[in-house]
């Protein structure tokens, strides 16, 4: 009797203690792929910061926590009433009153004009921008002015944004930070000077690689152009993250086949992609580390730098995009 109530406590302690390494397995595992958090308690009192994009998760927790650090948060959504609701929301939990919203369609050049001008109208400084709206491998689709839209969207909409919004980030007093969000996928882009609106060849993955290589590009020959101009810019990686991810079954699937992919992946996702807190984080980073404050046009991932590959380092290609992107959003005639 006691060696069978021996080998019952025996095996009992065995799957104890196999569950209790499972759990930390999960845990650590969870942790390490969730990436670096920024820890700072920097503020952001007297700032004014635009977001685009605040429909997407990691917008909603940038504007959120923003406001929270005291900032003046403006806000940007394609669509006026959704981007109402997601000001009601974020409002709500930030518990400030100092977020706006600006309708802004990144797909269209008027648009963009039209927002610049209202924003210009109503302040007269600009410490932060965060450029976070982008489509992720959708099918061909055109722009309003005929980009197709990971071009379009992704980079010609910033670009224009930014550039018209460059003068006033020069004019505020602190030094000013420009954000631009990008991901590892420019590891396997290659810009394609003779197709860059494939207008001859469209695949979904290329396209949206392409455009998250412009916004490396972009941003380190804006760094050339802006140095000692009291502005600095910065292009992160805020990872994969697992809301978007079920975002992309959503754009695919009907209701049933997205609710059942939903429910296998959920595990894997919660495990290995990120939250909406934890991509959000080396965005943060970028735009409020004061150890950032003499950096410019470098490449975060997980708050840290990282070093990037050597196509997405050319001068000479940067230059090519740059007055390209001039040409085709018409601001080179404008200047």
């Amino acid at each position: 009797m006691d060696k069978k109530l021996n080998e019952s406590w025996n095996i009992a302690g065995i799957v104890v203690f196999s569950i209790i390494g499972i759990v930390i397995v999960i845990y650590f595992t969870r942790k390490y792929f969730q990436g670096g958090y920024f820890r700072k308690c920097a503020r952001a009192d007297a700032k004014t910061v635009i977001i685009t994009g605040v429909n997407s998760c990691i917008g909603k927790r940038l504007a959120t926590e923003m406001a929270q650090r005291g900032a003046t948060v403006y806000i940007t959504c394609k669509d006026e009433e959704e981007m109402e609701r997601v000001k009601q929301r974020i409002l709500d939990r930030s518990g400030s009153q100092n977020v706006f919203g600006i309708q802004l369609d990144l797909s269209s050049f008027d648009s963009i004009r039209k927002f610049a001008k209202k924003f210009l109208e109503s302040e007269k400084r600009l410490h932060i921008l965060i450029n976070n709206e982008n489509v992720v491998m959708v099918p061909k689709q055109l722009t309003k002015d005929g980009f197709e839209s990971h071009l379009g969207i992704n980079h010609l909409g910033p670009f224009l944004l930014t550039n018209l919004l460059l003068n006033i980030l020069m004019k505020t007093t602190a030094p000013s930070r420009i954000v631009n969000i990008t991901s590892l996928s420019y590891k396997w882009a290659i810009l394609n000077k003779d197709d860059l609106n494939s207008e001859n060849f469209y695949h979904k993955w290329k396209a949206y690689g392409q455009s998250k290589l412009c916004n490396i590009l972009f941003t380190r020959h804006l760094a050339r152009k802006i140095k000692d101009k009291n502005v600095t810019t910065y292009v992160v990686n805020p990872g994969i993250v697992a809301s978007e991810f079920e975002n992309y079954f959503r754009s695919y699937f009907n209701s049933y086949i997205y609710s059942f992919l939903v429910f296998l992946a959920k595990p894997f996702l919660w495990l290995f992609l990120k939250s909406d807190e934890s991509a959000s984080q080396s965005v943060l980073f970028a735009a409020l580390d004061p150890a950032l404050k003499t950096e410019n046009g470098k490449f975060y991932s997980d708050c840290k730098e990282v070093e990037l590959m050597e196509h997405a380092r050319s001068i000479e290609t940067a230059e090519w995009l740059w007055k390209t992107s001039e040409k085709l959003t018409g601001l080179r005639k404008s200047a």
